[in-house]
């Protein structure tokens, strides 16, 4: 399943950021709000904001964003520090 989000034109004209920046952008802070409001793991959360491990908690850094720390994601630390 694939889910699409509609943004009126006139919200995405006033947006302060190159149209080819836009949905990348726009995937990070989803991913990133997500994340914070405990509804996506941090796994999924990267994956949705397109970055490695280390970058997507680089960016919970850099905002302050506390790492939420559960079984699994300590298993997809571990396949990760596997290299799976």
């Amino acid at each position: 399943m694939t889910l699409q989000l509609e943004i009126p034109d006139s919200v995405a004209q006033a947006m302060r950021l190159p149209g080819r920046e836009r949905k990348k952008r726009l995937m990070v802070e989803l991913a990133l709000s997500l994340y914070a409001q405990g509804i996506l793991a941090f796994g999924k959360a990267r994956q949705l904001a397109e970055k490695n491990h280390y970058e997507f908690g680089q960016l919970l850094g850099q905002r302050h964003i506390i790492r939420h720390y559960e079984d699994v994601d300590m298993q997809e630390d571990l396949n990760y520090a596997r290299g799976e």
